[in-house]
């Protein structure tokens, strides 16, 4: 049953304000060499959630993946309590994704050797989850069903997970309307299995399927790459739900979409907010984009996303030095 908005506000009161981010590790090209147990890089892991932890963050949102439970099974479920060990010792929470639309490298997921990063081209290797040959198969719907309680149902009392995050971008790679399905029957899976998390999945457009996202979920969430007028608006537009509202993409700083303009506003409106990155790795993140889609460009002048090179460098010291000043306040 879908939580009352004064269930969520009583939860949000106990939970604080959550400045997260989106992760990968920088050894993975996507959620599936991050994940499974011949590529899961614990030691990498490790180190990167500690620079996060030093700069200010209290959460992290991952990317799971249906193919690497599919093939592990209760393995995956191990290596999940991993990293949320990991996570826990380093003050974060975790906010796991289920299912994603997202599709950047153009192909279904695949098991093994990844291939490597295409040069100046943004998520090059990104594979959806489940991807649309298992998402449009019934036969594979008490399989998916399985996923999702299993999941769900091994750490539904778990206090290091914060938000289960049901289904990134439904309807993204031409997908549309045919996500709603399985975008329903996620959550209801989900309900069923009585997590002690709240619920969402976030609008990230303005088609019809995003406002179903947002009947659906125990806690509005959306993503957000846009000037900083145009954000004040969406802050707006969803914190007139009347529940907890939270920011889970965000951070394109071409566009001014960056921690000078934008931190002060979604703490000041609303209930914690998740910058896209965090170390420059094999997914190219700090490059725009538009190299996915015929323009790239290996060296920008600005970011898009990411913090820190891989030796841990800040790419802009005053940045982190902000973060971590916004960070004493919440």
């Amino acid at each position: 049953m879908k939580w009352s908005a004064e269930k969520a506000w009583e939860w949000r009161k106990k939970t604080g304000w959550l400045l997260g981010f989106n992760y990968v590790p920088s050894s993975a090209v996507n959620s599936t060499e991050m994940w499974q147990a011949e590529t899961y890089d614990g030691e990498t892991i490790k180190r990167e959630l500690e620079i996060a932890s030093r700069t200010g963050f209290n959460s992290v949102r991952v990317f799971l993946q249906y193919l690497v439970w599919e093939n592990e099974g209760s393995r995956f479920i191990e290596t999940i309590n991993n990293f949320c060990c990991v996570a826990q010792n380093c003050g974060l929470f975790v906010m796991p994704i289920l299912f994603d639309d997202c599709a950047f490298a153009g192909k279904e997921p695949y098991p093994g050797p990844q291939d490597p990063p295409r040069p100046g081209v943004q998520n090059s290797g990104w594979t959806p989850s489940p991807g649309p040959r298992a998402a449009d198969d019934p036969s594979k719907e008490h399989s998916l069903k399985k996923y999702v309680k299993e999941i769900i149902g091994a750490f539904k009392n778990d206090k290091r997970i914060v938000i289960w995050d049901m289904y990134n971008e439904p309807g993204n790679n031409d997908r549309g309307a045919k996500s709603a399905d399985l975008l329903e029957k996620a959550f209801g899976w989900a309900r069923e299995t009585g997590p002690g998390q709240p619920l969402t999945a976030g609008a990230w457009n303005d088609e019809d399927y995003n406002i179903y996202c947002l009947e659906l979920s125990d806690v509005i969430s959306y993503h957000d790459y846009r000037p900083p007028e145009k954000s004040r608006e969406l802050v707006s537009r969803y914190k007139a739900c009347g529940r907890p509202v939270y920011c889970t993409e965000w951070l394109c700083r071409q566009n001014g979409n960056d921690f000078f303009n934008h931190l002060p506003m979604y703490g000041k409106e609303i209930a914690g907010a998740y910058n896209w990155g965090m170390v420059l790795g094999k997914t190219q993140t700090n490059l725009n984009g538009e190299t996915m889609f015929g323009k790239p460009d290996a060296n920008p002048k600005i970011w898009q996303h990411d913090l820190f090179y891989g030796d841990l460098r800040p790419y802009n010291e005053d940045e982190i030095e902000f973060i971590k000043g916004f960070a004493k306040k919440i």
